[in-house]
């Protein structure tokens, strides 16, 4: 017999955005009823979240820390004409972790796994067994809405967690070796060191194709491990994704395709960097702005959340310039030269940009000089992004 399930927010999806938002409402809400529902067995599913110090607002570090899986003092680049340590701090979450913390801290029943959801309202969620949740609010989380309203190019990758039969020479991880053969649009290779003997090594593409062949990837990952001299004992864990890039697009349409008048949070809500695809900075805004919200109803809710989403990417124009620029004036061979020169700007600088708070100085420097790509294919680039 079908049941109803009564509570004051449902959130729908228990990926990262999701899972914060849960973790946010319970800390600064104890009294708030919460319900998060997950199709897959556990809250995070099968993936790594890596974010800069620069990234989370000291007064929202609460949020993230107890999540930490892995944390570095600085990382390094490497390309063909520059290499470089960074001092910026460096941390990563494994949805295990996150997985683990929710359960901890949310009672039982709020968490609601192997549920998947047919639909969503504003105040209503129907499940595919036939329960139906009512709540005052619903905020949706489950993954991207319609693309097609956007224009995107792809971040695509397939990462394996490596053990290795003895100890590996990475001192700090590597965000970004581009000196790796220059395959299917911008390609480097992304190392953590996990432990002495242990990395997670993934192979990154800005292609312009979605198109992602595992097995290819991981041969690649064989050899960038071979070339280093690691020998692999076993893969613990692999992973792959596939992210958009966004040159432009209408906020509107995205929004409305992930459902009319449904408050939406991470992906579905188009709460991402539209350059790097990092949604880890935003999901920690989201959560922390619904937690101190005086309204939790599925009206409000979905005002507070729109008007967010809206005002962020009104603010993230320069990015979706940058991004055009980097996919219609760069060929693909080529791209890795943008990047190159832009690691050799200011680390403050850097942070700033990944974080999505790029001053109009930053800007400015970051146009500024002989640029790495042909003036007019990046003009026309450019004046694409904002049709």
């Amino acid at each position: 017999m079908p049941a109803t399930i009564n509570c004051d927010v449902a959130i729908v999806g228990g990926g990262l955005a999701g899972g914060l938002i849960a973790l946010a409402l319970r800390r600064k809400r104890p009294d708030c009823d919460v319900r998060i529902v997950e199709g897959g067995s556990r809250i995070g599913g099968n993936h790594l979240w890596s974010f800069f110090a620069s990234d989370v607002a000291p007064a929202d570090r609460w949020l993230t820390a107890p999540l930490v899986s892995h944390g570095w003092r600085g990382h390094d680049v490497a390309f063909p004409a520059v290499s470089r340590t960074l001092d910026t701090g460096y941390y990563s979450i494994e949805s295990r972790r996150l997985d683990q913390v929710v359960r901890a801290e949310l009672p039982e029943p709020a968490v609601m796994t192997r549920r998947k959801a047919l639909a969503a309202s504003p105040t209503a969620v129907v499940l595919a067994d036939g329960d139906r949740i009512e709540a005052r609010g619903v905020i949706d989380c489950r993954g991207p809405a319609d693309l097609s309203a956007l224009k995107c190019g792809w971040q695509k990758f397939y990462g394996r967690e490596l053990q290795l039969a003895a100890p590996h020479d990475l001192a700090r991880p590597m965000i970004m070796d581009a000196t790796v053969e220059q395959l299917d649009g911008y390609r480097f290779v992304y190392a953590l060191p996990f432990g002495p003997t242990c990395a997670f090594v993934e192979d990154t593409y800005y292609s312009d194709t979605p198109d992602l062949d595992a097995e290819t990837l991981g041969n690649r990952i064989g050899g960038y491990a071979q070339v280093r001299g690691w020998q692999v004992d076993h893969v613990v864990r692999e992973e792959a994704g596939v992210l958009p890039v966004v040159m432009g697009g209408s906020f509107a349409d995205y929004w409305q395709a992930g459902g009319n008048k449904v408050a939406k949070a991470g992906l579905r809500a188009g709460l991402f960097h539209p350059l790097t695809s990092y949604s880890l900075p935003d999901a920690v805004r989201t959560a922390t702005l619904v937690a101190a919200a005086s309204d939790l109803g599925g009206a409000a809710l979905h005002r507070l959340l729109h008007d967010f989403a809206r005002s962020t990417w009104r603010r993230r124009t320069f990015y979706r310039m940058l991004a055009a620029m980097l996919f219609k004036a760069a060929e693909p061979e080529e791209r890795y030269r943008v990047l190159q020169r832009f690691y050799q700007l200011d680390p403050g600088l850097i942070g700033r940009f990944y974080a999505g708070h790029s001053t109009l100085f930053d800007r400015l420097r970051i146009v500024s000089g002989k640029p790495p790509v042909p003036v007019g294919k990046a003009v026309s680039a450019i004046w694409g992004s904002f049709k």
